[in-house]
């Protein structure tokens, strides 16, 4: 089922989402909303708008852990669960591009080109 094979890819579009709202960054939040109603366009070029998101948004989260890590470290906090946490949260974004590999999604976003 398609749904299932896109799953990933909508949580991480969310989460991402979220993340910017909690920054209060609106712009970034209906920019990321936009992208995530991009699935429901079966075009080639949606599908690599939305890689192309995902891998932002998981440098985005690279970015975010260094800083928390950094100011964490300098206060004398553990960093280890911030690491597992975050980092987590950066490769599962990250892997969610994949998601548009496998030949059924593939096949979703329009025929490859000879």
């Amino acid at each position: 089922m398609i749904l299932l094979h896109l799953l990933p890819v909508a949580l991480s579009l969310i989460v991402l989402a979220a993340h910017f709202m909690r920054a209060g960054n609106t712009l970034m939040v209906v920019v990321v909303l936009m992208v995530l109603g991009l699935l429901g366009v079966r075009r080639r070029w949606a599908a690599r708008v939305i890689q192309l998101t995902l891998l932002l948004g998981a440098a985005e989260w690279v970015r975010t852990l260094a800083r928390l890590v950094t100011w964490r470290a300098q206060a004398g906090q553990p960093v280890s669960r911030l690491l597992l946490i975050l980092g987590s949260v950066a490769l599962l974004t990250a892997l969610s591009a994949l998601v548009f590999r496998s030949p059924r999604v593939r096949n979703r976003y329009g025929p490859r080109r000879a």
